[in-house]
């Protein structure tokens, strides 16, 4: 009698944990269903989107492929910048009008998986202006965030 109890409460157990097991797995199957050719073409996208918003001088617009958060962390030629609102202020008071702003292309040379829902992008950058061009390269960090593309980190010096 007391083997089968045991044996009875082993099964119970057993089904139990797949149950919890299948609960936990379910999410993240969920999350791993995008490939890496999907994920690095709405990367690209997001870019795409920036370098529109810039050569109209929209640097609210250009700032939507970041996160809106204090994490931001930007580093150019002035150093570490910390979050969105700051980043947004920098561009601003750099790059004032059209004239300053240009045209923005990106060239794009690697954009490689770091981790789950997180990508670098390494490339270069030229600003076609008739205040004179800009050339450089850049490092930047995406991450997935509620389902939407977002840099959280940038590199960039030109």
């Amino acid at each position: 009698m007391r083997i089968v109890f045991i044996l009875l409460t082993l099964i119970s157990f057993i089904s139990c944990g797949k149950k919890i097991i299948n609960k936990k797995i379910a999410p993240l199957a969920k999350i791993a269903q995008t490939s890496d050719k999907e994920d690095k073409a709405s990367i690209l996208r997001v870019m795409k989107d920036q370098e529109i918003a810039w050569s109209n001088n929209d640097l609210e617009g250009f700032m939507k492929g970041y996160i809106k958060s204090d994490s931001l962390k930007f580093y150019g030629k002035s150093g570490l910048t910390k979050g969105w609102q700051q980043t947004l202020d920098n561009y601003k008071k750099g790059y004032p009008t059209k004239e300053h702003s240009g045209t923005l292309t990106f060239e794009t040379i690697d954009i490689s998986p770091i981790e789950n829902n997180s990508y670098w992008v390494m490339g270069k950058y030229f600003l076609s202006r008739n205040v004179g061009d800009a050339n450089g390269v850049f490092i930047i960090i995406f991450k997935n965030i509620d389902g939407e593309w977002k840099i959280v980190a940038d590199m960039s010096c030109g």
